[in-house]
Protein backbone atom coordinates (compact mmCIF):
# COMPACT_ATOMS: atom_id res chain seq x y z
CA UNK A 1 0.00 0.00 0.00
CA UNK A 2 1.30 3.77 -0.97
CA UNK A 3 2.22 5.99 1.73
CA UNK A 4 2.69 9.98 1.20
CA UNK A 5 6.16 10.23 1.98
CA UNK A 6 6.25 7.71 -1.69
CA UNK A 7 4.58 10.16 -3.76
CA UNK A 8 7.59 12.97 -4.01
CA UNK A 9 5.74 15.93 -1.73
CA UNK A 10 7.20 18.36 -0.31
CA UNK A 11 8.91 17.22 3.15
CA UNK A 12 7.18 20.16 4.76
CA UNK A 13 3.69 19.00 3.57
CA UNK A 14 4.56 15.60 4.38
CA UNK A 15 5.30 16.97 7.85
CA UNK A 16 1.62 18.78 7.78
CA UNK A 17 0.13 15.82 6.58
CA UNK A 18 1.84 13.60 9.45
CA UNK A 19 0.84 15.95 12.42
CA UNK A 20 -2.47 15.69 10.98
CA UNK A 21 -3.01 12.23 11.41
CA UNK A 22 -3.00 10.66 8.14
CA UNK A 23 -0.32 7.90 6.46
CA UNK A 24 -1.78 6.55 3.59
CA UNK A 25 -3.51 8.39 0.80
CA UNK A 26 -6.71 7.68 -0.50
CA UNK A 27 -7.50 6.24 -4.50
CA UNK A 28 -8.08 9.43 -5.63
CA UNK A 29 -4.99 11.10 -3.97
CA UNK A 30 -2.63 7.97 -4.74
CA UNK A 31 -4.08 8.19 -8.62
CA UNK A 32 -4.22 12.51 -8.85
CA UNK A 33 -0.82 13.71 -7.09
CA UNK A 34 1.94 11.84 -8.87
CA UNK A 35 0.69 13.39 -12.41
CA UNK A 36 -0.41 16.82 -11.00
CA UNK A 37 3.14 16.85 -9.38
CA UNK A 38 4.79 16.48 -12.90
CA UNK A 39 2.75 19.23 -14.48
CA UNK A 40 -0.11 17.43 -16.13
CA UNK A 41 -3.17 17.93 -16.61
CA UNK A 42 -5.45 15.72 -14.60
CA UNK A 43 -9.01 14.89 -14.86
CA UNK A 44 -10.39 12.96 -11.26
CA UNK A 45 -13.56 11.01 -11.13
CA UNK A 46 -14.71 10.19 -7.83
CA UNK A 47 -17.50 10.32 -5.60
CA UNK A 48 -17.66 12.38 -2.52
CA UNK A 49 -16.13 11.52 0.39
CA UNK A 50 -12.88 10.08 -1.39
CA UNK A 51 -10.97 13.14 -0.63
CA UNK A 52 -10.51 14.68 -3.76
CA UNK A 53 -9.84 17.89 -2.43
CA UNK A 54 -6.45 16.93 -0.51
CA UNK A 55 -5.80 15.69 -4.11
CA UNK A 56 -5.29 19.22 -5.18
CA UNK A 57 -3.94 21.01 -2.38
CA UNK A 58 -1.34 18.71 -1.67
CA UNK A 59 0.28 18.85 -5.27
CA UNK A 60 -0.21 22.67 -5.21
CA UNK A 61 1.20 23.50 -1.75
CA UNK A 62 4.40 21.49 -3.41
CA UNK A 63 4.39 23.67 -6.59
CA UNK A 64 3.86 27.32 -5.31
CA UNK A 65 6.64 26.22 -2.24
CA UNK A 66 9.05 28.18 -4.37
CA UNK A 67 8.05 31.85 -6.13
CA UNK A 68 6.43 34.99 -5.03
CA UNK A 69 3.23 36.38 -5.97
CA UNK A 70 2.69 39.78 -7.37
CA UNK A 71 -0.36 42.25 -6.39
CA UNK A 72 -3.72 41.33 -7.74
CA UNK A 73 -2.08 38.33 -10.14
CA UNK A 74 -2.97 35.52 -7.88
CA UNK A 75 -0.46 32.56 -8.84
CA UNK A 76 -3.17 30.22 -8.59
CA UNK A 77 -7.35 29.25 -9.01
CA UNK A 78 -9.56 26.83 -7.14
CA UNK A 79 -13.02 27.28 -8.46
CA UNK A 80 -15.94 25.86 -5.93
CA UNK A 81 -19.31 26.06 -6.73
CA UNK A 82 -20.67 27.03 -2.94
CA UNK A 83 -19.42 29.35 -0.35
CA UNK A 84 -19.01 26.42 2.37
CA UNK A 85 -16.80 24.35 0.02
CA UNK A 86 -14.97 27.19 -0.62
CA UNK A 87 -14.12 28.03 2.98
CA UNK A 88 -13.69 24.09 3.56
CA UNK A 89 -10.80 24.24 0.68
CA UNK A 90 -8.77 27.38 2.33
CA UNK A 91 -9.19 25.43 5.83
CA UNK A 92 -7.29 22.16 3.88
CA UNK A 93 -4.65 24.71 2.41
CA UNK A 94 -4.47 26.18 6.62
CA UNK A 95 -3.70 22.79 7.15
CA UNK A 96 -1.46 21.39 4.79
CA UNK A 97 0.48 24.75 3.89
CA UNK A 98 1.12 25.59 7.93
CA UNK A 99 4.88 24.93 6.93
CA UNK A 100 4.97 27.12 3.83
CA UNK A 101 4.86 30.26 3.46
CA UNK A 102 2.18 30.45 0.65
CA UNK A 103 -0.45 33.53 0.98
CA UNK A 104 -4.56 32.71 0.00
CA UNK A 105 -7.34 34.62 -0.64
CA UNK A 106 -11.13 33.20 -0.31
CA UNK A 107 -13.30 35.36 -2.47
CA UNK A 108 -16.90 34.31 -1.72
CA UNK A 109 -19.80 36.35 -1.31
CA UNK A 110 -21.75 37.69 2.17
CA UNK A 111 -18.05 39.21 2.72
CA UNK A 112 -17.15 43.11 1.82
CA UNK A 113 -15.62 43.27 -1.29
CA UNK A 114 -13.50 46.13 0.67
CA UNK A 115 -11.25 43.10 2.84
CA UNK A 116 -11.24 40.84 -0.21
CA UNK A 117 -9.39 43.70 -2.60
CA UNK A 118 -7.07 44.24 0.30
CA UNK A 119 -5.53 40.66 -0.01
CA UNK A 120 -5.53 40.72 -3.65
CA UNK A 121 -3.78 44.11 -3.73
CA UNK A 122 -0.64 42.73 -1.62
CA UNK A 123 -0.91 39.49 -4.02
CA UNK A 124 -1.93 35.91 -3.15
CA UNK A 125 -0.40 32.62 -3.82
CA UNK A 126 -3.53 30.80 -3.83
CA UNK A 127 -7.12 32.46 -4.62
CA UNK A 128 -10.22 30.22 -3.80
CA UNK A 129 -13.20 31.88 -4.67
CA UNK A 130 -17.05 31.42 -5.78
CA UNK A 131 -17.57 32.24 -9.90
CA UNK A 132 -19.60 34.96 -9.26
CA UNK A 133 -17.53 36.23 -7.01
CA UNK A 134 -14.43 36.40 -8.76
CA UNK A 135 -16.14 38.03 -11.85
CA UNK A 136 -17.22 40.56 -9.88
CA UNK A 137 -13.69 41.36 -8.81
CA UNK A 138 -12.37 40.89 -12.13
CA UNK A 139 -15.10 43.53 -13.58
CA UNK A 140 -14.30 45.87 -11.25
CA UNK A 141 -10.63 45.69 -12.63
CA UNK A 142 -9.43 44.84 -9.04
CA UNK A 143 -7.81 41.29 -10.20
CA UNK A 144 -5.76 39.92 -12.94
CA UNK A 145 -5.65 36.01 -14.19
CA UNK A 146 -2.78 35.83 -16.52
CA UNK A 147 -0.23 34.72 -13.86
CA UNK A 148 -2.50 31.62 -12.85
CA UNK A 149 0.12 28.68 -13.15
CA UNK A 150 -2.66 25.94 -11.75
CA UNK A 151 -6.32 25.87 -11.91
CA UNK A 152 -8.85 23.95 -10.35
CA UNK A 153 -12.28 22.78 -10.93
CA UNK A 154 -14.01 21.51 -8.06
CA UNK A 155 -17.21 19.94 -8.06
CA UNK A 156 -17.47 20.44 -12.08
CA UNK A 157 -21.08 18.32 -11.79
CA UNK A 158 -22.26 20.81 -9.01
CA UNK A 159 -21.01 23.80 -11.11
CA UNK A 160 -23.26 22.28 -14.20
CA UNK A 161 -26.25 21.89 -11.61
CA UNK A 162 -26.01 25.58 -10.80
CA UNK A 163 -26.07 26.83 -14.02
CA UNK A 164 -22.19 28.29 -13.84
CA UNK A 165 -20.79 26.67 -17.07
CA UNK A 166 -20.51 29.81 -18.79
CA UNK A 167 -18.90 31.26 -15.93
CA UNK A 168 -16.30 28.70 -15.87
CA UNK A 169 -15.53 28.71 -19.75
CA UNK A 170 -15.29 32.87 -19.35
CA UNK A 171 -13.03 32.00 -16.41
CA UNK A 172 -11.03 29.85 -18.45
CA UNK A 173 -11.05 32.58 -21.10
CA UNK A 174 -8.96 35.05 -19.01
CA UNK A 175 -6.37 32.37 -17.83
CA UNK A 176 -3.05 31.88 -19.61
CA UNK A 177 -2.96 28.81 -21.91
CA UNK A 178 -0.18 27.14 -20.76
CA UNK A 179 -1.53 26.82 -17.41
CA UNK A 180 -1.98 23.36 -15.79
CA UNK A 181 -5.73 22.44 -15.44
CA UNK A 182 -6.72 20.45 -12.42
CA UNK A 183 -10.75 19.35 -12.52
CA UNK A 184 -12.41 17.37 -10.57
CA UNK A 185 -16.05 16.18 -10.49
CA UNK A 186 -18.25 13.02 -8.94
CA UNK A 187 -19.83 12.31 -12.08
CA UNK A 188 -19.46 13.16 -16.04
CA UNK A 189 -22.35 14.33 -17.92
CA UNK A 190 -22.18 15.40 -21.42
CA UNK A 191 -21.70 19.03 -20.93
CA UNK A 192 -18.42 18.27 -18.47
CA UNK A 193 -16.94 16.30 -21.26
CA UNK A 194 -17.19 18.90 -23.70
CA UNK A 195 -15.35 21.17 -21.36
CA UNK A 196 -12.68 19.01 -20.33
CA UNK A 197 -12.10 18.37 -24.32
CA UNK A 198 -11.94 22.16 -24.76
CA UNK A 199 -9.73 23.03 -21.95
CA UNK A 200 -7.79 20.30 -20.95
CA UNK A 201 -4.95 18.92 -22.85
CA UNK A 202 -4.31 14.90 -22.53
CA UNK A 203 -4.95 14.99 -19.10
CA UNK A 204 -4.34 12.22 -16.80
CA UNK A 205 -7.89 10.39 -15.96
CA UNK A 206 -7.97 9.11 -12.76
CA UNK A 207 -12.01 7.31 -11.69
CA UNK A 208 -11.41 5.50 -9.06
CA UNK A 209 -15.45 4.46 -8.44
CA UNK A 210 -18.27 3.68 -11.47
CA UNK A 211 -20.02 7.14 -11.87
CA UNK A 212 -22.89 7.55 -9.73
CA UNK A 213 -22.41 4.72 -7.21
CA UNK A 214 -23.55 5.27 -3.68
CA UNK A 215 -20.60 3.77 -1.14
CA UNK A 216 -21.36 -0.10 0.17
CA UNK A 217 -20.79 0.97 3.66
CA UNK A 218 -24.63 3.09 3.93
CA UNK A 219 -27.55 1.24 4.34
CA UNK A 220 -30.35 2.59 2.77
CA UNK A 221 -34.03 2.55 3.12
CA UNK A 222 -37.21 4.00 1.93
CA UNK A 223 -40.57 4.42 3.50
CA UNK A 224 -43.68 4.85 0.86
CA UNK A 225 -45.56 7.45 2.49
CA UNK A 226 -49.06 7.57 2.11
CA UNK A 227 -50.52 11.73 2.89
CA UNK A 228 -54.05 11.03 2.62
CA UNK A 229 -55.49 14.85 2.99
CA UNK A 230 -53.28 17.24 0.75
CA UNK A 231 -53.92 19.97 3.65
CA UNK A 232 -52.27 17.73 6.48
CA UNK A 233 -49.47 15.79 3.96
CA UNK A 234 -46.49 17.75 5.06
CA UNK A 235 -47.65 17.84 8.76
CA UNK A 236 -48.17 14.03 8.67
CA UNK A 237 -44.40 13.14 6.72
CA UNK A 238 -42.70 15.41 9.21
CA UNK A 239 -44.34 12.64 11.97
CA UNK A 240 -42.89 10.22 9.84
CA UNK A 241 -39.13 11.68 10.30
CA UNK A 242 -39.63 12.12 13.91
CA UNK A 243 -40.52 8.60 14.00
CA UNK A 244 -37.58 7.50 11.90
CA UNK A 245 -34.95 9.78 13.67
CA UNK A 246 -36.56 8.05 16.76
CA UNK A 247 -36.58 4.55 15.72
CA UNK A 248 -32.87 4.53 15.43
CA UNK A 249 -31.86 6.22 19.10
CA UNK A 250 -28.66 6.28 20.18
CA UNK A 251 -27.56 5.38 16.97
CA UNK A 252 -28.43 8.58 15.45
CA UNK A 253 -25.44 11.05 17.06
CA UNK A 254 -26.14 13.00 14.30
CA UNK A 255 -27.56 13.50 10.71
CA UNK A 256 -28.12 15.66 7.64
CA UNK A 257 -32.08 16.06 7.03
CA UNK A 258 -32.03 16.87 3.07
CA UNK A 259 -35.53 19.32 1.63
CA UNK A 260 -35.60 19.96 -1.87
CA UNK A 261 -36.73 23.60 -1.17
CA UNK A 262 -35.37 26.57 1.12
CA UNK A 263 -39.04 27.00 2.26
CA UNK A 264 -39.55 23.40 3.53
CA UNK A 265 -36.18 23.45 5.06
CA UNK A 266 -36.82 26.10 7.13
CA UNK A 267 -40.52 24.31 8.49
CA UNK A 268 -38.56 21.16 8.52
CA UNK A 269 -35.88 22.76 10.96
CA UNK A 270 -38.97 24.87 13.21
CA UNK A 271 -41.27 21.99 13.58
CA UNK A 272 -38.08 19.86 15.06
CA UNK A 273 -37.33 22.39 17.25
CA UNK A 274 -40.92 22.70 18.70
CA UNK A 275 -40.91 19.09 19.31
CA UNK A 276 -37.67 18.97 21.56
CA UNK A 277 -35.07 18.17 18.68
CA UNK A 278 -31.66 19.84 18.55
CA UNK A 279 -32.13 21.23 14.97
CA UNK A 280 -31.29 23.99 12.73
CA UNK A 281 -31.54 24.84 8.81
CA UNK A 282 -29.01 25.72 6.53
CA UNK A 283 -29.53 26.86 2.78
CA UNK A 284 -28.44 29.78 0.36
CA UNK A 285 -30.55 32.18 1.58
CA UNK A 286 -29.03 32.57 5.28
CA UNK A 287 -26.49 35.15 5.75
CA UNK A 288 -22.90 33.69 5.53
CA UNK A 289 -21.88 34.47 9.11
CA UNK A 290 -25.04 32.53 10.36
CA UNK A 291 -24.06 29.42 7.86
CA UNK A 292 -20.43 29.07 8.99
CA UNK A 293 -21.77 29.16 12.57
CA UNK A 294 -24.30 26.56 12.02
CA UNK A 295 -21.62 24.43 10.28
CA UNK A 296 -19.29 24.79 12.88
CA UNK A 297 -21.70 23.64 15.52
CA UNK A 298 -22.73 20.62 13.66
CA UNK A 299 -18.81 19.53 12.85
CA UNK A 300 -18.28 20.07 16.72
CA UNK A 301 -21.14 17.73 18.18
CA UNK A 302 -23.06 21.25 19.71
CA UNK A 303 -25.88 20.95 16.84
CA UNK A 304 -27.64 16.72 16.00
CA UNK A 305 -29.65 17.70 13.52
CA UNK A 306 -28.82 19.83 10.16
CA UNK A 307 -31.61 20.67 8.47
CA UNK A 308 -30.22 21.27 4.23
CA UNK A 309 -30.91 22.11 1.04
CA UNK A 310 -28.43 20.60 -1.16
CA UNK A 311 -26.35 23.85 -1.02
CA UNK A 312 -25.11 21.51 1.92
CA UNK A 313 -25.07 18.15 0.38
CA UNK A 314 -21.55 17.81 -1.65
CA UNK A 315 -18.31 18.36 -0.46
CA UNK A 316 -18.56 19.05 3.12
CA UNK A 317 -16.12 17.81 5.03
CA UNK A 318 -17.98 16.23 8.35
CA UNK A 319 -16.43 12.97 8.16
CA UNK A 320 -18.49 11.54 11.08
CA UNK A 321 -22.26 11.95 10.28
CA UNK A 322 -24.01 8.89 11.32
CA UNK A 323 -27.38 9.16 9.53
CA UNK A 324 -29.03 10.79 6.36
CA UNK A 325 -32.68 11.34 6.15
CA UNK A 326 -34.19 12.21 2.51
CA UNK A 327 -37.55 14.31 3.60
CA UNK A 328 -37.91 14.70 0.19
CA UNK A 329 -36.65 12.58 -2.49
CA UNK A 330 -33.88 14.89 -5.41
CA UNK A 331 -35.44 15.49 -8.90
CA UNK A 332 -31.75 14.68 -10.07
CA UNK A 333 -30.82 11.39 -9.42
CA UNK A 334 -27.57 12.40 -9.01
CA UNK A 335 -28.19 14.16 -6.19
CA UNK A 336 -28.85 10.84 -4.24
CA UNK A 337 -25.91 9.70 -4.20
CA UNK A 338 -24.65 12.94 -2.93
CA UNK A 339 -27.11 13.19 -0.37
CA UNK A 340 -26.19 9.96 1.05
CA UNK A 341 -22.47 10.63 0.35
CA UNK A 342 -22.84 12.74 3.60
CA UNK A 343 -22.70 9.51 5.84
CA UNK A 344 -20.46 6.00 5.47
CA UNK A 345 -17.30 8.15 5.14
CA UNK A 346 -13.69 7.02 5.28
CA UNK A 347 -14.77 3.24 5.57
CA UNK A 348 -17.02 3.98 8.10
CA UNK A 349 -21.02 3.04 8.34
CA UNK A 350 -23.56 4.68 7.63
CA UNK A 351 -27.78 4.89 7.13
CA UNK A 352 -29.45 7.32 4.68
CA UNK A 353 -33.32 6.83 5.12
CA UNK A 354 -35.94 8.34 2.01
CA UNK A 355 -39.49 9.27 2.61
CA UNK A 356 -41.21 8.98 -0.90
CA UNK A 357 -44.67 10.53 -1.51
CA UNK A 358 -46.70 8.71 -4.10
CA UNK A 359 -45.90 12.00 -6.62
CA UNK A 360 -42.00 10.92 -6.04
CA UNK A 361 -42.35 7.30 -7.41
CA UNK A 362 -41.01 8.16 -10.67
CA UNK A 363 -38.06 9.90 -9.46
CA UNK A 364 -37.09 6.78 -7.11
CA UNK A 365 -37.47 4.56 -10.03
CA UNK A 366 -34.47 7.22 -11.81
CA UNK A 367 -32.40 7.02 -8.65
CA UNK A 368 -32.72 2.24 -8.85
CA UNK A 369 -31.91 2.49 -11.88
CA UNK A 370 -28.74 5.26 -11.65
CA UNK A 371 -27.70 3.27 -8.37
CA UNK A 372 -28.56 0.01 -10.23
CA UNK A 373 -29.93 -1.45 -7.16
CA UNK A 374 -33.06 -2.00 -5.57
CA UNK A 375 -33.21 0.27 -2.13
CA UNK A 376 -35.10 -2.35 0.66
CA UNK A 377 -38.82 -0.74 1.42
CA UNK A 378 -39.12 -0.28 5.14
CA UNK A 379 -42.90 -0.04 7.23
CA UNK A 380 -43.44 3.35 7.93
CA UNK A 381 -43.15 3.27 11.70
CA UNK A 382 -45.99 6.00 12.01
CA UNK A 383 -48.59 3.02 12.74
CA UNK A 384 -52.37 4.17 11.48
CA UNK A 385 -54.32 3.73 14.67
CA UNK A 386 -57.60 2.21 13.66
CA UNK A 387 -60.44 4.96 12.91
CA UNK A 388 -63.17 3.91 15.73
CA UNK A 389 -66.29 3.18 14.45
CA UNK A 390 -69.32 5.83 14.62
CA UNK A 391 -72.34 4.66 16.69
CA UNK A 392 -75.06 4.42 14.04
CA UNK A 393 -77.89 6.80 15.54
CA UNK A 394 -80.89 5.00 16.99
CA UNK A 395 -83.86 5.19 14.91
CA UNK A 396 -86.62 7.14 16.39
CA UNK A 397 -89.33 4.80 17.19
CA UNK A 398 -91.96 5.97 14.40
CA UNK A 399 -95.23 4.33 14.87
CA UNK A 400 -96.36 1.37 12.45
CA UNK A 401 -98.52 1.54 9.47
CA UNK A 402 -101.12 -0.08 11.36
CA UNK A 403 -101.24 2.50 14.46
CA UNK A 404 -100.94 4.98 11.85
CA UNK A 405 -104.03 3.61 9.99
CA UNK A 406 -106.04 3.39 13.13
CA UNK A 407 -105.70 6.81 14.53
CA UNK A 408 -106.53 7.73 10.33
CA UNK A 409 -109.53 5.61 11.24
CA UNK A 410 -110.57 7.32 14.38
CA UNK A 411 -110.02 10.88 13.11
CA UNK A 412 -112.42 9.83 9.65
CA UNK A 413 -116.17 9.61 10.63
CA UNK A 414 -117.97 6.26 9.98
CA UNK A 415 -118.94 5.70 6.29
CA UNK A 416 -122.84 4.69 6.58
CA UNK A 417 -122.93 1.46 4.32
CA UNK A 418 -125.74 2.80 1.60
CA UNK A 419 -126.59 -0.46 0.94
CA UNK A 420 -128.63 -0.80 4.60
CA UNK A 421 -131.27 1.45 3.93
CA UNK A 422 -131.18 0.64 -0.22
CA UNK A 423 -134.28 -1.35 -0.25
CA UNK A 424 -133.58 -4.35 -2.71
CA UNK A 425 -130.52 -4.17 -4.59
CA UNK A 426 -131.01 -4.22 -8.45
CA UNK A 427 -128.19 -5.82 -10.22
CA UNK A 428 -126.37 -3.25 -12.71
CA UNK A 429 -127.90 -0.02 -11.09
CA UNK A 430 -125.59 0.49 -8.38
CA UNK A 431 -126.75 2.51 -5.22
CA UNK A 432 -127.92 5.49 -7.41
CA UNK A 433 -131.41 3.91 -8.31
CA UNK A 434 -134.14 5.95 -8.48
CA UNK A 435 -136.57 5.66 -5.84
CA UNK A 436 -139.77 5.24 -8.52
CA UNK A 437 -137.89 2.48 -10.56
CA UNK A 438 -137.90 0.64 -6.90
CA UNK A 439 -141.58 0.53 -7.24
CA UNK A 440 -143.99 -2.43 -8.25
CA UNK A 441 -145.50 -2.06 -11.69
CA UNK A 442 -149.14 -1.50 -9.70
CA UNK A 443 -147.90 0.71 -7.12
CA UNK A 444 -146.61 3.25 -10.28
CA UNK A 445 -150.08 2.81 -12.14
CA UNK A 446 -151.98 3.23 -8.83
CA UNK A 447 -149.81 6.31 -7.75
Amino acid sequence: MTKFNELNLNPKVLKAIEEAGYETPTPIQEGAIPPALEGRDVLGIAQTGTGKTASFTLPMITLLARGRARARMPRSLVLCPTRELAAQVAENFDTYAKNVKLTKALLIGGVSFKEQDALIDRGVDVLIATPGRLLDHFERGKLLLTGVQIMVVDEADRMLDMGFIPDIERIFSLTPFTRQTLFFSATMASEIERITDTFLSAPARIEVARQATASETIEQGVVMFKGGRRDREASAKRKVLRALIDAEGDACTNAIIFCNRKTDVDICAKSLKKYGYNAAAIHGDLDQSQRMKTLDGFRDGSLRLLVASDVAARGLDIPSVSHVFNFDVPGHAEDYVHRIGRTGRAGREGKAFTICSGRDEKALDAIEKLIQKDIPRIDNPVKEEPKPEKPKPEKKSKPSDTKKTERKKDKEPKKRDRREDAGPTIVGMGDHLPSFIALSFDERRAG
